[in-house]
């Protein structure tokens, strides 16, 4: 795959400032890409596969253009990380998050972010997490740039209040009580209580 096709695929998922950035990550080291349909559980995907000459990456459709390339380049930290180690190191640990820092230096500016993303972005990158996901000061400013078909009915469960309702993979609680990052719901048709992350995005009632 030449450049120009490669640029294409990116073109209007990652903010235009930084679509030549992304197109040198892959040059210098290629590796598949995959837009895939969205997924509850991760943003992207990264797992090495020692018997292909050239691994993948997968990174779900629906993200909006900041949050693509957070995550691509999150991708690309892993597939850096697990070509000169192998398995032998974390898939979130310390080589990672360095690999990380240093690839998003070059976009981590307000040419690139605007000015409520990039102030937590640069505190997240500080110490990256496994997913933006766990940052909720982080995703309650991604989530402004969402497109209105993601973004309709839906919210953080630590923004609702105490008592709403809520719907999370097809099932609908009600929010009890919040516990530093999780919160206590209950699932109302088996009355069973649980402990979610005030950073999962549900459908509000």
């Amino acid at each position: 795959m030449n450049t120009d096709i490669w640029k294409q695929g990116l073109t209007n998922r990652v903010p235009d400032k930084a679509l030549p950035y992304c197109c040198s990550l892959w040059e210098e080291e290629p590796f598949h890409l995959a837009v895939t349909r969205s997924r509850s559980s991760k943003l992207g995907d990264f797992r090495y596969r020692a018997d292909l000459a050239v691994q993948k990456i997968t990174i779900n459709h629906d993200l909006n253009i900041y949050q693509f390339l957070i995550t691509y380049i999150h991708e690309v930290a892993h597939h850096r990380v697990f070509s000169k180690y192998g398995s032998a190191k974390k898939p979130h640990g310390q080589e990672w998050k360095k690999t990380f820092r240093q690839l998003m230096m070059p976009v981590l500016n307000d040419s690139v972010f605007p000015r409520d993303i990039l102030i937590p972005l640069r505190l997240h990158m500080a110490n990256p997490k496994a997913s933006t996901g766990a940052d909720y000061f982080l995703m309650k400013e991604l989530k402004k740039y969402d497109s209105k078909e993601t973004i309709d009915g839906a919210a953080l469960l630590g923004d609702l209040k105490i008592g709403s309702r809520f719907e999370l993979r097809r099932r609908v609680f009600e929010k009890l009580e919040t516990r530093r990052t999780r919160v206590l719901c209950k699932e109302l048709s088996s009355g069973k209580r649980y402990l979610i992350s005030s950073h999962a995005e549900v459908v509000a009632g």
